[in-house]
C-alpha cells in the first residue's frame, strides 16, 4: 500500500490510457484497499478493444493503446503478442517478469541447467521463464515446443536439473522417452504454468520421479502467484496487489468467496491499475505453512467470462465469431472443449444449411489460422445448438 499512491500517479503521468481512465483521481489518496476499490477495473477485453482502436488510427495511434509508459528502443527490448491480438511490452530490469521467486519455490537452485519448453515466439512465456532463471543464476536450454524426440535427446544428453513449461508437454516428453527406452534420471523437478495442474497429474509425475509445482502468471502482468512445498494454494508475488471482485463489477468480495482476480502490478514500464484478468480465484485464510507471509489464493478456478485457456493459449468468443464469418453458409457455431486437463480436445460444432465436400477441412484450417490450435469440426443441422448465448463450452474434467 505504501507504494500504491506513487504507482497510480506514475500511471496517470506516463500512460496516456490511464491519464484518461483515472482523470480527476487524487493519486495521493489511493493508499488503502478501500481507496483502490473506488477506481475502475480495466478488463482484458477492454484493453484489447482500446489497443485495436488506437492501432486503427495508423501513424497517429499507439500499438499499446496508450497503456505502456515506455516506447520502442532501449527501454523496451521486446514486444510480445497474445491471442486477440493483444501486444505487451517487455521492459528492462533484472527478472522483469518476477519469475525467479516462483522458480526457486519449485526447487531450482543457482548453478543448475533448466530445460525451458515454453514458447519462444509471439507470447512472452519463454522469455518470462528464461529471465527469471538467469536472475536466479541458472543456465537455460531453450527447448520451446514441438519436436518431442529431440526434446528427449536434449534431456538425455544435457542432463538438466528439471523442466519448465506446460504439464501436458512434459507428460508427452516423458511418455516419448519411455517409448524410446531413454531414461531421464536428472529431471526430478518441474515448474508448470499455462494450464491447470490437477492432483491426478501431480501424482502421475511423482510416480515418474518428478516433483511438479505450478505458478500463475499472465502475459500482461507476469508472475501473480506460485505454489510452495506445502501445496496449500498459491502465494502471491511480492510486487502485485491482488483483489478478488464480484465478476462484472469492481466490488471486492468477502475473504474465501470466489470472484474475479484483479491485479495491480508495481511495474513502472507497464503500469496497469486494477487490471481484470478474467480468471476466478479466492483468498485462502492464514499464512503458508512454509513460513512465507504473503496472502495465498486457491489458484486458477476457471474463467469469469467465456474466454477459455486451451493447451496454454487463450481462445476468445470473438475468435469463434471470426471463424464463422469466413463461411457464408455457416449461421452459428459453438466451441466445445472436452477431455481431461493436459489432454484437451477442441471441437467446433457448426450449424450449416448444407455440407459441401471439403467444408469441414476448410473450417479446420480457419480454426488453426485464427486460434493457432488444432480443432475438429462437426457439422450439425440449423437449430441444433442450444439457444443459451454460449459460444465456448468448457466440458473438460477437472479431477
Amino acid at each position: 500500500m505504501a507504494a500504491l499512491p506513487a504507482q497510480v500517479g506514475h500511471a496517470q503521468s506516463r500512460s496516456a490510457a490511464f491519464a484518461g481512465i483515472l482523470s480527476g483521481v487524487n493519486a495521493a489518496g489511493i493508499s488503502s484497499r478501500a481507496a483502490l476499490a473506488t477506481l475502475p477495473v480495466t478488463r482484458k477485453h477492454e484493453l484489447q478493444e482500446i489497443q485495436q482502436a488506437s492501432r486503427a488510427l495508423g501513424a497517429g495511434g499507439n500499438v499499446f493503446g496508450g497503456f505502456s509508459a515506455v516506447g520502442f528502443g532501449a527501454d523496451m527490448p521486446r514486444v510480445f503478442a497474445s491471442p486477440g491480438p493483444i501486444y505487451e511490452p517487455e521492459g528492462t530490469g533484472r527478472d522483469y517478469w518476477r519469475m525467479a521467486r516462483a522458480i526457486y519455490a519449485a526447487g531450482f537452485r543457482p548453478g543448475e541447467l533448466i530445460h525451458n519448453s515454453f514458447s519462444y515466439h509471439f507470447v512472452p512465456a519463454g522469455s518470462m521463464m528464461e529471465t527469471g532463471a538467469h536472475a536466479m543464476g541458472c543456465t537455460v536450454f531453450p527447448g520451446g515446443t514441438g519436436q518431442t524426440e529431440q526434446q528427449v535427446q536434449a534431456m538425455r544428453d544435457l542432463q538438466p536439473a528439471g523442466y519448465i513449461g506446460t504439464p501436458s508437454f512434459l507428460k508427452i516428453i516423458v511418455e516419448k522417452a519411455l517409448e524410446m527406452g531413454v531414461a531421464l534420471p536428472s529431471v526430478t523437478k518441474a515448474m508448470f504454468g499455462g494450464e491447470a495442474f490437477p492432483p491426478s497429474l501431480r501424482d502421475w509425475f511423482l510416480a515418474h520421479g518428478i516433483a511438479g509445482y505450478q505458478c500463475y502468471a499472465t502475459a500482461d502482468v507476469g508472475l501473480i502467484a506460485y505454489e510452495t512445498s506445502a501445496r496449500e494454494g498459491l502465494v502471491l508475488d511480492e510486487n502485485v496487489i491482488v483483489e478478488i471482485v464480484r465478476p462484472g463489477t469492481g466490488d471486492p468480495v468477502a475473504e474465501g468467496e470466489v470472484g474475479e482476480l484483479v491485479v495491480t502490478p508495481l511495474n513502472s514500464s507497464y503500469p496497469l491499475i486494477r487490471f481484470g484478468t478474467g480468471d476466478l480465484s479466492a483468498i485462502l485464510p492464514g499464512p503458508c505453512p512454509t513460513g512465507r507471509s504473503n496472502v495465498r489464493i486457491k489458484g486458477w478456478m476457471g474463467r469469469a467470462d467465456q474466454t477459455t485457456k486451451i493447451r496454454g493459449m487463450f481462445v476468445h468468443p470473438k475468435q469463434v465469431d471470426d471463424i464463422v464469418k469466413r463461411f457464408a453458409g455457416v449461421a452459428r457455431a459453438r466451441l466445445v472443449v472436452s477431455g481431461e486437463m493436459a489432454n484437451d480436445k477442441m471441437t467446433l460444432r457448426v450449424e450449416a444449411q448444407a455440407n459441401p465436400e471439403g467444408l469441414s477441412t476448410r473450417i479446420e484450417e480457419a480454426i488453426r489460422d485464427v486460434t493457432k490450435l488444432r480443432g475438429q469440426v462437426e457439422i450439425v443441422p440449423p437449430g441444433s445448438l442450444p439457444n443459451d448465448g454460449k459460444i465456448i463450452e468448457d466440458a473438460r474434467s477437472y479431477k
